[in-house]
């Protein structure tokens, strides 16, 4: 029996790993984790299927996710499939109907499809909605200012309430939401579509979710860019709110998101690279954690990851 020992020295970093989290189950038991799903993650097969296990994972782990997305990639090549240009205005695509038709295709269609296929590749878990879906988000159009005027950018929309009644009844049946951010009026009946990651952040409030995760395609928010590739790992709402002029226009809706989040009861709000496989486990369920998490003001205490003290 010489080789018993090996076996268990080999064996023994897994438990070691399953140790470490052992904190982050416990106080994450039963909570509500809204995981924005967007960029690489969403094109790269390994990491699509990667981020499945993930999700799968904190739900057997005792934990509640609820999935929003877009699909800015997928959008843009079915619009030049249809020869419709996409054109930005204010860092938002201007959506005509014709454009709208293909963008709820995509995302109900399409996007949300697939991912409710990856996650059930696990188990019958996964349930797909739109915003439409119950009034789950409303919303009106939004006119962005340019310049000083208000300029009419087409079927994209501003949301104005949330009802999670539907989301509520799916976490409360043990099934995982997937929701794509489209949103229908009450002033007009027309159907828009909304920034996933303000979607994200709107429902994560709304459900008084412990975490909001919001998947991205770098690092987390970096200290000086582009003069450094330092990432602040932690800071304060108020602080968050200070650095938003100086951002690019790609992460302003990711941290605006993450300050809304926070301001409305979220107790962490996290921007974590998608890139990296498992990088959802990573952040949660380890000590040092990677990206950047924002959490409320009053919780402006020193030490590692301490937002998530309950």
């Amino acid at each position: 029996m010489s080789n018993g020992p090996t076996r268990k020295h080999t064996a023994l970093p897994k438990a070691q790993i399953l140790i470490e989290a052992l904190p982050w189950l416990t106080r994450h038991n039963g909570k509500t984790v809204v995981i924005k799903f967007g960029g690489n993650a969403m094109i790269d097969e390994d990491l699509k299927a990667a981020f499945a296990q993930d999700v799968v994972f904190l739900h057997h782990a005792g934990i509640r996710p609820v999935v929003v997305h877009g699909g800015g990639p997928q959008i843009s090549a079915a619009l030049d499939r249809h020869g419709i240009v996409s054109e930005f205005k204010a860092g938002l695509r201007v959506t005509t109907e014709e454009a709208m038709d293909v963008v709820r295709m995509v995302l109900a269609g399409r996007v949300q499809r697939e991912l409710v296929g990856l996650l059930n590749q696990h188990g019958p878990l996964a349930v797909g909605l739109t915003g439409e879906d119950a009034h789950t988000i409303t919303a009106v159009r939004h006119r962005p200012e340019i310049d000083g005027e208000l300029v009419d950018i087409g079927r994209v929309g501003e949301i104005t309430a949330i009802d999670t009644g539907a989301i509520e009844a799916l976490l409360a049946d043990g099934r995982i939401p997937v929701v794509s951010s489209i949103a229908r009026s009450e002033d007009d009946g027309h159907v828009y579509n909304v920034n996933a990651d303000t979607a994200a952040a709107a429902l994560a409030a709304a459900l008084g979710a412990e975490t909001l995760m919001v998947l991205t395609d770098v690092e987390g928010l970096y200290e000086d860019w582009p003069n450094s590739d330092e990432v602040i790992s932690r800071l304060t709402a108020s602080q968050l709110e200070k650095l938003l002029p100086e951002l690019s226009s790609g992460m302003v809706p990711k941290m605006e998101g993450c300050l809304h989040a926070v301001r409305g009861g979220v107790t962490t709000a996290r921007v974590i690279d998608g890139r990296v496989q498992h990088s959802i486990l990573l952040e949660i369920f380890t000590d040092e954690g990677i990206g950047t998490m924002v959490v409320a003001d009053e919780k402006a205490v020193s030490g590692e990851k301490e937002g998530e003290s309950s």
